[in-house]
């Protein structure tokens, strides 16, 4: 079987700990999109993980973890992740990295860093990582891939042609003073030494893994995609321009990971029993009170990459009902419900007023989705600590009748329902209604 996960809402929905889940009956684990912008925190016998490009599947001995052609990948920050992974006592055998992959380079950083400070307040609120710039150049297709890496000869030529054609860039753009302020970062000599090392270190993780998960399937094993960001964050469906530069939606899974899309047998999204953001862009159940703050602190709503406090809001079911439609999920797994335990009341978006008309359909454009305010129903909270629950029984009447309602109201089963950090905090559900 082939699995897709994909994030229903704005990424944070906690996929790190339902990819960890999934994975225990996975043969393949393949991260497809995004680079290191992306955190997935997993908690796993009382050990914290946090994760950025390194797929979650890697606390599995045995499994083979891929991280796909789709991605772009730092070669230093992977290396400082993976000296961290090996550090909680993990192996990375099972790490492999596509010929395909698009290189994350310090110009990619640099330019990220002042194309926002160019835009002053219209700054779209980027991790800083490169990723954006990396993806112009691959789309440029001057880029710089994974097998030019490890290939000294090959990369050294290209190094060579990309830091003159950036200092251009950097200058002509950005003006003289911003590039030679940075000049050191991007002296040749020292770049070239620092990826030629990283490379002898990584080159042994090299493989084409659209034939492993190929092949992987073909042999009757289990393949999973591990989705990184959210549906609101692809480039074309999401809240664009606050978007980021790759298709985190499932059928981003076929382009970015060489999968056929008749072979994807299921697609789960991921979302909280609340909403949360990072960055910019219109937010409509967005809460700026003692309750979104309340949330915050309960859920530890931090960025993983960033540390940046998330913005947080009632659970907005307009979202949701699109990441069905754009995913195709067959099911939904929903994190955090213990996070809303305490709450006298809890209300959840079931559409929007714009202008004194009711839409029940996601805007296609920012613009009409800033015009629009959200539409609750006020269900009843629960007191109960939630977070030893193992079925749904064990659940308050309230918390139960509030997933019965999500269930209903966007049309998707609910599969997998999370009351705490670690994995052995979820539990798969059965909501008949």
């Amino acid at each position: 079987m082939i699995t897709a996960l994909a994030g229903a809402q704005w990424g944070d929905e906690g996929k790190g700990k339902i990819i960890d889940i999934m994975a225990a009956k996975a043969d393949v684990v393949v991260r497809a999109t995004g680079g290191n912008n992306a955190g997935h925190t997993v908690v796993s016998n009382g050990k914290t993980y946090k994760l950025h490009l390194v797929p979650s599947g890697i606390l599995y001995d045995g499994t083979i973890c891929c991280i796909g052609p789709g991605c772009v990948v730092d070669p230093l920050s992977l290396l400082k992740e993976m000296d961290e992974v090996r550090a909680n006592g993990t192996s990375l055998d099972g790490l492999r990295i596509d010929y395909r992959a698009h290189i994350v380079m310090p110009y990619h950083l640099i330019i990220d860093e002042l194309a926002e400070l160019s835009k002053g307040a219209g700054d779209i609120g980027t991790t800083k990582k490169g990723i954006g710039p990396c993806y112009m150049d691959k789309a440029e297709r001057v880029g710089i891939r994974f097998y030019d890496l490890i290939h000294p000869d090959v990369f050294a030529d290209k190094l060579r042609i990309m830091l003159e054609n950036k200092k251009k860039y950097i200058t002509g753009m950005f003006g003289k003073e911003a590039y030679e302020k940075r000049a050191d970062l991007l002296d040749y000599d020292k770049v070239l030494a620092a990826y030629n090392d990283a490379a002898d270190k990584l080159k042994g993780y090299a493989a084409d893994t659209t034939v492993i998960a190929y092949n992987a399937n073909k042999e009757g094993k289990n393949v999973l995609f591990e989705g990184a960001q959210g549906t609101l964050l692809d480039l074309d469906m999401g809240t664009y321009p606050y978007v980021t530069s790759s298709h985190p939606v499932t059928g981003g899974f076929c382009v970015s990971a060489g999968i056929g899309p008749t072979l994807i047998d299921e697609c789960i999204g991921i979302a909280k029993c609340y909403t949360t953001r990072v960055g910019k862009g219109p937010f409509p159940t967005e809460l700026f009170d003692e309750t979104g703050d309340f949330i915050r602190e309960a859920g530890a709503e931090y960025g993983v990459t960033t540390g940046r406090p998330r913005r947080c809001g009632w659970l907005d079911l307009v979202i949701l009902r699109y990441a069905v439609r754009v995913n195709g999920l067959t099911g939904i797994a929903l994190n955090k419900l213990d996070t809303l335990t305490g709450l006298k009341e809890i209300k959840v978006c079931i559409g929007y007023d714009n202008n004194g008309q009711l839409i029940s359909d996601f805007p296609a454009d920012i613009r009409e989705l800033e015009k629009c305010t959200p539409v609750y129903k006020i269900m009843p909270g629960w007191t109960e600590d939630i977070t030893k629950a193992t079925k749904l029984e064990d659940l308050p009447e309230a918390a139960i009748e509030y997933l019965k309602l999500i269930q209903s109201e966007i049309g998707c089963k609910i599969a997998l329902v999370g009351v705490g950090p670690d994995r052995i905090q979820s539990f798969p559900v059965s909501i008949n209604i």
